[in-house]
């Protein structure tokens, strides 16, 4: 780090950022694939592929890859759309950027600031992962430029992980030792906020509960009859009693999937799809299994049959502060997101609809300090973080105030607002990893805190199991 950088860091200068020719380097070629990172984001939007089926959307960002000189493999990890591409200019140091592609059911949602959905479409990135995806490609490739001007020994390698909504695709890809050889892992996520907090956050164990029962008229005949819906009910009555007794940091949520066809038909068939989470893996699992001993009683009660797939399973997040610093030092360098006047005019009318009344626009030109903090979502960069010393941040891609999962998320990311917070993700991506090439110190003392994190004698054991990768559950 130059002196100039650590001079505005400690707040002794007020300059515009000054970056070493090296670091430039990278910066210049971001900033000049920034047309073309628009455009890669904007496809992705626009194909809004769910999990495990974003054919299209992997494959766009593989092609540019390979384009850029990365090696790519695809189809790993018994997931089709997973793959990674490699870089490599030498032994040294192993750097992954991970990045994600999919998009959620139920947010079909136009880049305008009122509710309004695509004709025939039903997905929407409401979670920005058609921005992750990009800035991590746009950092990696950024950074296969720096090695290569610098001659610096090392490998930056690209994650492209499927299905992090609910599919846990990172976990497949740990499972089978694909960071084994990685040095530190790097990620981003969109936002309505720049952070770069030493968060942890819940794990989670997800699974669809299957009851079988008998068909029979239900008015003429229903004695014959064995409602699947009712396996379903009673599960959901007792693991809605069963709350009471979980600990006071866990949470369990479902929704019903499939609850029949018709009013006059008992129906023979009913699904329910469960989440568990706790900030403890080893609770989700005993919540699991007392979950699985709830719908047992409920299919013994109604006389069906159950069994349950096991959908997905994420390990919480494992902290390194080491690294959280330096992305913290490199994001306060690179700055928040600035609104030119139609952001403005977009921001204000997204405002109104958030139902919130304290919310500040300038928000996302500010950097948040870094702090402790936990997130009661769950993520698969969580199994990473178990398998690699693994740092993350947040950039402002939406208005402040936005929430995740929300159609004002999907319009945001569909325009300047969220191609902006990309561009600024990748530039703090890109100087992460090119300060960790040149310090193997760092990389020493985020190894050595990796270690001391992890309860001594710890084993990984994914939640899911050794099941394969459900490539149909968004079906």
């Amino acid at each position: 780090m130059n002196i100039v950088k650590s001079l505005l860091l400690a707040g002794a200068l007020v300059a515009a950022p000054a970056y070493a020719a090296n670091e430039q380097v990278a910066l210049d070629r971001i900033a000049a694939d920034r047309d073309t990172n628009i455009a890669i984001a904007d496809k992705i939007w626009s194909f809004a592929e769910v999990g495990y089926q974003e054919t299209q959307s992997s494959t766009l960002l593989q092609q540019h890859l390979q384009d850029a000189g990365f090696a790519v493999t695809a189809g790993l990890a018994g997931a089709p759309t997973a793959f990674t591409a490699t870089y490599t200019n030498g032994d040294g140091p192993v750097i992954g950027i991970m990045g994600e592609f999919d998009a959620l059911p139920g947010f079909s949602q136009d880049a305008v600031p009122q509710k309004a959905g695509i004709a025939d479409t039903d997905a929407g990135h409401a979670c920005g992962h058609h921005l992750f995806g990009t800035a991590s490609a746009s950092a990696a490739i950024a950074v296969k430029d720096w090695l290569e001007g610098t001659g610096t020994k090392g490998t930056v390698r690209f994650y492209g992980t499927p299905a992090e909504e609910g599919g846990a695709g990172k976990v497949y890809m740990v499972r089978e030792g694909l960071f084994d050889d990685v040095d530190v892992a790097l990620h981003w996520h969109p936002s309505a906020e720049n952070s770069a907090d030493i968060a942890t956050s819940n794990s989670n164990k997800s699974a669809k509960f299957r009851f079988h029962g008998k068909s029979a008229h239900a008015a003429s005949a229903p004695e014959y009859g064995r409602s699947a819906l009712d396996g379903v009910e009673a599960m959901n009555v007792m693991a809605n009693m069963m709350r009471e007794h979980m600990p006071q940091d866990s949470r369990m949520h479902y929704v019903i999937t499939n609850g029949g066809r018709a009013p006059n038909v008992v129906p023979d068939f009913a699904e329910v799809f469960y989440y568990v989470r706790n900030p403890d893996a080893e609770v989700v699992r005993s919540t699991f299994e007392r979950l699985a001993k709830v719908a047992e009683g409920a299919a013994t009660g109604t006389g069906t049959t159950m069994e349950y797939e096991v959908i997905h399973g994420a390990m919480p997040l494992l902290p390194n502060e080491t690294l959280q610093s330096l992305v913290h030092e490199n994001m306060t360098q690179v700055g928040g997101v600035d609104y030119d006047a139609e952001e403005t005019a977009f921001a204000e009318e997204i405002i109104p609809t958030l139902g919130k009344s304290d919310v500040d626009m300038s928000e996302a030109a500010k950097i948040l300090p870094m702090s402790e903090s936990h997130g009661a979502g769950s993520t698969d960069v969580g199994d990473v973080s178990w398998a690699v010393p693994t740092a993350g941040f947040r950039t402002a891609t939406w208005v402040p105030g936005t929430s995740a999962h929300s159609w004002q998320a999907v319009a945001a990311g569909g325009m300047s607002i969220g191609w902006k917070g990309m561009q600024n993700a990748a530039q703090v991506l890109a100087l992460t990893a090119i300060d960790l090439f040149e310090r193997p110190d760092l990389v020493a003392e985020a190894k050595a805190e990796f270690l001391r994190r992890k309860p001594e004698g710890y084993e990984y054991r994914a939640l899911l199991g050794d099941r394969d990768p459900p490539l149909d559950y968004r079906d």
